[in-house]
């Protein structure tokens, strides 16, 4: 069974937003709005779309800008060649910790992991699945070890 494009963008918007809005599904809808808006064809764009999950996380960073109690960081594993290895993994998300450790609240976002593990031309296999499951259980668990013990941490994958 697969779900809408809609009903995709909608459910990641609600979660990427959450900490901000409370889950309120009419402003995932209007957020939504603002975002097809501002993309050409943006009806047919699923959260996985790059261009899609860029312009969610600026305008995120946007928000969250407007809110000095919440930081934002967003690593896309997908900006260099590298980034599917723990190395580089680490490298970026220890970036973001660092950035995000002066703030009470925040939300790491971190997109087109699986497409670094493995990407669209290929398939996956045992050795990809296993691969990319041990990146994101080593992404929470540098998360949990490296953030403040008394902040709130939201960690996203997409």
């Amino acid at each position: 069974m697969t779900r809408s494009p809609q009903l995709r963008r909608l459910h990641f918007l609600n979660a990427l937003f959450a900490p901000l809005t409370g889950q309120d599904l009419y402003l995932a809808r209007q957020i939504d709005a603002a975002i097809t808006d501002s993309l050409p064809e943006a009806e047919e764009r699923g959260p996985g779309d790059p261009a899609f999950a860029a312009a969610a996380a600026r305008l995120f960073a946007r928000l969250c800008a407007a809110q000095p109690g919440h930081g934002f960081f967003h690593w896309d594993a997908a900006a260099d060649d590298a980034g599917a290895s723990p190395l580089f993994a680490r490298a970026g998300v220890m970036q973001g910790l660092k950035q995000l450790s002066a703030f009470p609240e925040s939300t790491l976002l971190v997109t087109n992991l699986r497409a670094a593990h493995c990407p669209p031309a290929r398939r996956w296999t045992e050795r990809r699945r296993r691969d990319y499951d041990d990146t994101l259980a080593f992404i929470r668990d540098l998360a949990a070890a490296r953030s403040r013990r008394d902040a709130t941490m939201n960690l996203l994958f997409l």
